[in-house]
């Protein structure tokens, strides 16, 4: 399974970004030969497979990320409970 993700353009080379996802250290390289606009340095861009699809406001990627920290939160104590032995 995919999951397209919101990520801040770092830097532009060629029609490649460079982006930064959330406030981290993870950085993605998307593809902009599918957006139907120009992009920036700055903008954020929904990924998916190696290519920028739209462009967000700062809004909606904030929302975006929160969402996505919060299924991660969730999964990790999924995880946790069953790997816990039955009492």
């Amino acid at each position: 399974m995919c999951l397209a993700i919101p990520a801040r353009i770092e830097r532009i080379d060629n029609g490649v970004a460079t982006c930064r996802v959330g406030e981290g250290e993870t950085f993605v390289q998307a593809s902009l030969m599918l957006l139907p606009e120009p992009a920036e340095v700055g903008d954020y861009l929904i990924i998916h497979a190696g290519f920028a699809i739209r462009k967000l406001d700062l809004q909606e990627a904030q929302e975006s990320l929160t969402i996505l920290r919060e299924l991660a939160e969730a999964y990790e104590r999924e995880q946790a409970r069953y790997a816990q032995p039955a009492a």
